[in-house]
């Protein structure tokens, strides 16, 4: 599997694109590989100040309920109201179905994530 490199990644499976002060988030397809058929999707308002590290919803698989976790601290400005009525978009294309936009609050924090490299090697490593 590759991971678009014009992405940024974390330990927990978030990806994060981030253009000026506004950034996208969704999970990774390893991610949505280990869940198994995701079956619901719950994500904050928009107008919900999220912080770095912290859950700002959950996935619902067959298999288990999972955290997300914010990539970076900001305020959310969109939702993907499509994953409300069709979560298994996630399962289908997972590194270009977004879950929530943003503004960040603090645009350096994006620079301790990891790259696409970076985060197949962690991949690799946490398969081992």
């Amino acid at each position: 599997m590759s991971y678009p490199a014009d992405a940024k990644y974390t330990k927990e499976h978030e990806w994060i694109k981030i253009n000026g002060n506004l950034a996208t988030v969704g999970i990774t397809d390893y991610a949505q590989n280990s869940l198994g058929d995701i079956v619901f999707v719950e994500l904050p308002k928009p107008g919900t100040t999220i912080t770095a590290g912290k859950s700002f919803g959950t996935v619902e698989s067959v298999k288990a309920v999972s955290d997300l976790y914010a990539p970076v601290s900001g305020t959310v400005t969109e939702v993907n109201s499509d994953l409300g009525s069709a979560p298994e978009k996630v399962n289908q294309d997972a590194n270009n179905t977004w879950m929530i936009k943003l503004t960040l609050s603090n645009a350096g924090e994006a620079n301790g994530l990891l790259s696409a490299a970076d985060y197949e090697k962690f991949i690799a490593e946490e398969q081992a």
